[in-house]
């Protein structure tokens, strides 16, 4: 086995560069991946601008496909060879707050002027999946086996916009009947989308203005997609809707305008549920908020993780009732994660995800 591996490392805010790391020592709770597939998130954009802090020279991206290289010694139920997945979100299993359910807020270590940001470790408190090899913390609680009939792009999704898209849908207790809009057709919109469909939704109203985006929308289940540059969504909503608003506003995009407008579009009652990330403090606007008196919800959810969360996502894609092969749309070596960078930070050539194969 080399001792060395290529890796994408955060130098400064606008620089991800290649360089040659040591292959990482393996703890008794550990699983070593080689990386098969990988990719980039927004969250990874956010880290590259500098609106989002973590260490420099630290291994970034939370996304992993591989094969387990190598056990730890206390690690049991997996064999060296297996294909697996682990998520985003990598909870331990015996905190607090995995025993509370909560485990996407199983977290240590929260970076510098963040109180918490759960359990997001991989390119955040720990090295992450832009390289080679991944060490994966607490393995026996992270690792989901990958069937022989599913190909890395299948599941490519999983460990965090489809986990993260869906539980947009989730968080916002959508039932059968409901009315759903989705602002933004990113990645995560999109998986919100197709979320928002499996739990039964009657009409999904998607914001968007990128042709592709849009399209890909009804792809995945928007009934009406609505391109904010030629129509006012919040306007467009309320005359959908016959003045009485959606149920649930699913934001995906992190911004202000993007916030309110999802609590404007809510009726009495209603349920903004935010994935955004967001860079900057939110206002909460008097009207849209109905003086605190609208009886609505507003719920943030960050990724869940764990290796049930992820083996109930591939039962899904294996079952045929979502496909995320439709997010890939450009592919890169790992050699050349740079220009996929660039590719992917100016939003050029209608991507959406790329995969990234060492």
């Amino acid at each position: 086995m080399p001792q060395m591996m290529k890796a994408a490392i955060f130098t400064e805010p606008g620089r991800i560069v290649l360089e040659d790391r040591p292959i990482p020592d393996v703890g008794p709770l550990d699983a070593l991946l080689r990386i098969t597939t990988t990719t980039i998130c927004g969250t990874d954009i956010h880290i590259l601008k500098g609106e989002y802090p973590v260490e420099r020279g630290r291994i970034v991206g939370h996304e992993p496909v591989g094969v387990i290289e190598k056990l730890g010694s206390a690690v049991t139920g997996y064999e060296e060879g297996q294909r697996v997945i682990a998520g985003a979100i990598t909870p331990c299993g015996w905190s607090n707050a995995s025993l509370s359910g909560d485990h996407a807020q199983c977290g240590r270590n929260a970076p510098h002027g963040y109180k918490t940001m759960g359990g997001w470790r991989f390119g955040n408190t720990i090295d992450g999946a832009q390289a080679e090899y991944l060490l994966v913390p607490d393995a026996m609680a992270n690792l989901a086996t990958v069937p022989d009939a599913l190909t890395d792009e299948q599941v490519l999704m999983c460990p965090d916009i489809m986990s993260t898209g869906f539980s947009g849908a989730e968080s916002g207790g959508i039932r059968i009947g409901d009315t759903v809009a989705v602002f933004a057709q990113g990645p995560i919109g999109l998986c919100a989308t197709g979320g928002a469909r499996l739990m039964g939704a009657s009409r999904i109203i998607a914001v968007e203005t990128v042709p592709e985006r849009m399209a890909a929308a009804k792809e995945m289940g928007a009934d009406i997609v609505i391109d904010f540059n030629k129509d006012d969504p919040v306007e467009a909503i309320r005359r959908i809707t016959g003045g009485r608003g959606v149920d649930v506003a699913i934001e995906a995009l992190g911004l202000q305008e993007t916030f309110e407008a999802a609590l404007r579009v809510l009726r009495p009652g209603g349920v903004l549920s935010s994935l955004g990330v967001y860079s900057k403090d939110l206002k909460i606007p008097l009207d849209a908020f109905a003086a605190g008196l609208g009886d609505h919800t507003i719920r943030s959810t960050l990724c869940p993780g764990g290796k049930e969360r992820m083996r109930r996502l591939i039962d899904v894609i294996a079952a045929g009732r979502f496909d995320a092969r439709r997010l890939v749309t450009h592919r890169y070596g790992l050699d050349d994660i740079e220009k996929a960078y660039e590719l992917f930070a100016e939003q050029a050539d209608g991507v959406l995800k790329i995969a990234i194969t060492p």
